[in-house]
């Protein structure tokens, strides 16, 4: 059945979105299409905000609303400024502040060392991480990047790079998730798990 164009077109936008393959995309156009007459213009007009509303921050590089130097939480004052912690992408900093537990401040890369992909150094915000903390302000680094071999490779990168400054360099503890059993979780995370016991 051939469908008509402006519908082809949206169920072409929806599949290139990340997890949506063709029978979602269409699910979803479909329900756009005979739904709620107002749903279509709501999203037509969030989408065509999403880039004109939304800027980099200045300082950590996560995104922050247009016209905004700094995003809310560098500009919080009562942030902890001697603590920082370097994250991939700004989901990973919604993320760590879910767990209401982190009161210090961020800095995004905007991406992961992956020499297949052609990402280099120069392609991340290293050099700005670099100059944040030749400061002198930040007394601990903490790398947060994924536990993957991009993300692994980014963490060894930094640490070179930081090992010349005087700063406490940290990484996130891996291992078994709250819930899990030991017979579900694989070799390299029951490794981890073992090699970063803790006393009790």
């Amino acid at each position: 059945m051939l469908l008509p164009e402006p519908i082809q077109r949206v169920i072409e936008a929806f599949a290139r979105l990340p997890g949506v393959g063709p029978k979602t995309a269409s699910r979803l156009t479909f329900f756009l299409l005979r739904g709620d007459g107002a749903l279509p213009d709501e999203l037509s007009k969030a989408l065509g905000a999403l880039r004109s509303g939304t800027a980099t921050c200045g300082q950590c590089f996560n995104i922050t609303a247009a016209g905004e130097e700094l995003c809310p939480i560098c500009a919080h004052p009562e942030r902890e400024k001697a603590l920082l912690c370097v994250v991939e992408e700004p989901l990973d900093v919604l993320a760590i502040e879910r767990t209401q537990g982190y009161r210090g401040l961020y800095h995004v890369l905007g991406g992961a060392l992956s020499p297949i992909e052609g990402v280099g150094p120069e392609d991340l915000k290293i050099a700005e991480l670099l100059q944040r903390l030749k400061t002198g302000q930040v007394q601990e680094l903490i790398v947060a990047t994924n536990p993957s071999m991009e993300g692994d490779a980014t963490a060894m990168y930094l640490q070179q790079q930081i090992a010349p400054l005087s700063v406490r360099v940290t990484r996130l503890a891996r291992g078994l998730p709250m819930g899990g059993d030991l017979e579900y979780a694989d070799q390299s995370t029951l490794l981890r798990a073992l090699a970063g016991r803790q006393n009790m």
